[in-house]
């Protein structure tokens, strides 16, 4: 089993930064991906970032040069850095990893105003 405890979410105006952050503790050892997906009204659930156990990032398209996804081990947290946000990312962000399982967080709202 693991947990999930996320953090950073609020209001920014455009252009603006928000850091996210996704503290895991459990199983941890069994982890092989992180990452972040997103979820705005009326919307499909979407991949934001994601990191692998090796190292490999994959991006969005529409994220790509904005957000930055990168882990701290000792701290067990994985962390999303959104740079010059725009209105639409606004939506509910949601960590997830993957071990044998797949577990979520309780999701932190982004919101990006014009």
């Amino acid at each position: 089993q693991v947990q999930l405890v996320e953090s950073g979410g609020g209001l920014v105006q455009a252009g603006g930064s928000l850091r996210l952050s996704c503290a895991a503790s459990g199983s941890i050892f069994s982890i092989n991906t992180m990452g972040w997906y997103r979820q705005a009204p009326g919307k499909q659930r979407e991949l934001a970032a994601r990191l692998t156990s090796s190292g490999t990032t994959i991006y969005a398209d529409s994220v790509k040069g904005r957000f930055t996804i990168y882990r701290d081990n000792a701290k067990n947290t994985v962390y999303l850095q959104m740079n010059s946000l725009k209105p639409e990312d606004t939506a509910v962000y949601y960590c997830r990893v993957r071990t044998n399982d797949v577990y979520w967080g309780q999701g932190t709202q982004v919101t990006v105003s014009s």
